[in-house]
């Protein structure tokens, strides 16, 4: 299920995140992916800068994070 629906470019997104933490760090990383339902179209998987030592509150923190913010990740990614 999707976190958040964006439109982009005359595309419907459906966005997720994730928290990723790498070997040798206590801290967790917000991580957003990018799905639309264009077939033959690849999920993009972004890292956003944020990170925290609690994934709750790296999650907490992520419903904070604007549509608009999204959408230049977003762009960002395909350019």
């Amino acid at each position: 299920m999707a976190w958040r629906v964006l439109e982009h470019d005359g595309k419907s997104w459906n966005v997720s995140l994730a928290a990723e933490r790498r070997p040798n760090s206590p801290q967790w990383n917000l991580v957003f992916s990018f799905r639309t339902s264009t077939a033959g179209q690849r999920s993009i998987w972004a890292a956003y800068p944020l990170a925290s030592s609690s994934k709750a509150a790296l999650f907490a923190q992520a419903d904070r994070i604007s549509d608009k913010e999204l959408l230049q990740l977003l762009s960002d990614q395909l350019t």
